[in-house]
């Protein structure tokens, strides 16, 4: 794999020593972004630093050296980044939000990968919950200060395969927000990592329809004993018109 130029500006991810959190920490770094990578607790974010670390020094020489990983807590995470990456349980949404909500900042960007499984209650991981407000992700927007700007979206992406830089991936992550300018900077980030590719999904209230996908998703592989995600057929081969031919948002 060729070396991959790196990117100055860092992004947050929000619950960065979960399974999710850190796969996209550790695919961010290899791709050459720097992460500020959060929990709640500093010392949980500095070992997870050291594991994801330790993967990308077991990589192919070939392959670029990664960008800077800096362990931090949620809080400063989010300070210091404009696209946030949430990545916590159900259960620790809402909580997450009232501990973070004078830390954001207009002008930023929220990538909400929340899906309200039923095991948050301690029910199936095949079975969703009912929110209020129609989806997670919709809860997220109604929680932050305005001018934070919610898309919804890594809800098919297997937090293992994620974390294991030998497998390839081969997928497409579905975005759902209200604003496409919002939308072309996150498909800009994660386009970064190698065999993931974003499509637009529709408004923010599409994510009611996405997040049940993750259910579902867990009981085909729960039968088959697979780590599938979701490729949606017969598009266009240019998905984002608005970059320019560097791959930023024009």
């Amino acid at each position: 794999m060729p070396p991959v130029p790196t990117s100055s500006e860092p992004v947050a991810v929000v619950g960065g020593s979960g399974a999710l959190g850190s796969g996209l920490a550790l695919r961010l770094a290899a791709a050459g972004v720097p992460v500020l990578l959060g929990s709640r607790d500093s010392d949980r974010a500095v070992d997870a630093a050291r594991k994801i670390e330790a993967k990308l020094a077991t990589r192919e020489a070939a392959a670029s050296p990664g960008a800077a990983l800096r362990p931090v807590t949620n809080a400063d995470a989010v300070a210091g980044a404009e696209i946030v990456l949430l990545c916590v349980p159900f259960r620790n949404h809402s909580e997450t939000f009232t501990a973070l909500k004078g830390v954001f900042r207009p002008g930023q960007v929220l990538v909400d990968a929340t899906v309200p499984l039923a095991a948050a209650i301690s029910g199936k991981a095949t079975r969703t919950i009912g929110v209020w407000q129609g989806s997670a992700a919709q809860q997220a927007q109604e929680m932050l200060p305005d001018g934070v700007r919610v898309v919804a979206g890594l809800h098919t992406v297997a937090a293992r395969t994620l974390g294991d830089l030998a497998h390839a991936l081969d997928e497409d992550v579905l975005l759902c927000g209200d604003a496409r300018a919002d939308k072309v900077r996150v498909a800009t980030l994660l386009d970064r990592i190698e065999g993931l590719r974003c499509v637009d999904a529709g408004p923010l209230e599409q994510a009611r329809i996405v997040e049940q996908l993750t259910a579902t998703l867990i009981g085909i592989n729960v039968r088959h004993k697979a780590h599938a995600g979701i490729r949606i057929t017969g598009l266009p081969p240019v998905l984002w018109p608005e970059r320019t031919n560097d791959g930023d948002p024009s």
